[in-house]
Order: structure tokens, then sequence, then C-alpha cells
């Protein structure tokens, strides 16, 4: 067994400690976002396409109330067919994955044709918080 110096066994576990802090920092981080950080997500990420307003469909259809909400059936909006005959009904799971690749999930789509994807983890994570408050509040369309 190698010997290991006291001085490189302090600077091991500072490094420990370091790379341990920043993992519990960004848990709490994310968290605790206040409704303008999601929102802001929402509107960075998503806003130019869509609203989240009840009934005011864009480019893209109204996100309010998505989550629990069966794929392809908000009115007056025009799907896909592959969307409509995808079976899904957004939640957390989906609607991240759904968020990252939208052509994985359902090759053929129309939003994939102009939004490849977002990558970061917690950006999604902020949008679909964002998009669950409505739902919680059982205000669906």
């Amino acid at each position: 067994m190698k010997k290991v110096s006291l001085r490189t066994a302090a600077v091991l576990v500072a490094a420990a400690a370091t790379i341990y802090n920043l993992g519990w920092t960004a848990t709490v981080l994310a968290q605790n976002n206040s409704n303008d950080d999601l929102e802001l997500a929402f509107n960075g990420h998503c806003r130019e396409c869509h609203s989240f307003d009840k009934g005011d469909n864009r480019l893209g259809p109204t996100l309010y109330g998505v989550v629990g909400r069966k794929a392809g059936t908000v009115p007056g909006f025009s799907y896909s067919d592959s969307l409509k005959s995808s079976g899904i009904t957004w939640n957390e799971k989906i609607l991240d994955q759904w968020i990252a690749n939208p052509n994985a999930v359902v090759p053929g789509n129309n939003m994939g044709v102009i939004f490849s994807g977002l990558s970061d983890a917690g950006e999604r994570a902020k949008i679909i918080a964002f998009l669950k408050q409505d739902t919680k509040a059982g205000n669906k369309m």
C-alpha cells in the first residue's frame, strides 16, 4: 500500500469536500427556483412559439394545462399526424425527453423542424416546473 503524505491527504479531503458542496449547492438552487426563475426559463426557450394562456394558440399550441393532457388535442391547433397518433399523455418524464429532443420522442412532428432541443437539464426542469403551475390548480382546457 502506498503511503500518502499528510499534506496530500488534506488536499484530497478538501477537494472531495468542495466537489460534494458544489453538488449540494446545485441541488438546493434547483429546488429553490422562484416563480420568476421558472417563468424566465419558459420565456427564454418557449415563449417565441408558445403561450401559457388558456386558448391562445400561436406558432405552437398553448401550453396551458399541458401536464396530464393527451398530445395533439388542443382545440384549434393543427398538429402533425405523428403527434396526434402518438398516444402520449404529457407528464414530467415525457416533457423532459420532448424538450431535450422532440424528434427522438415523436419522429415527424412539426416542432422538431424548427426546434432541435434543449440540452440543459436544469433549464428543462425549470420549464416543466413552470408548466405544472396551472395543472396543479386543476385548471384543464
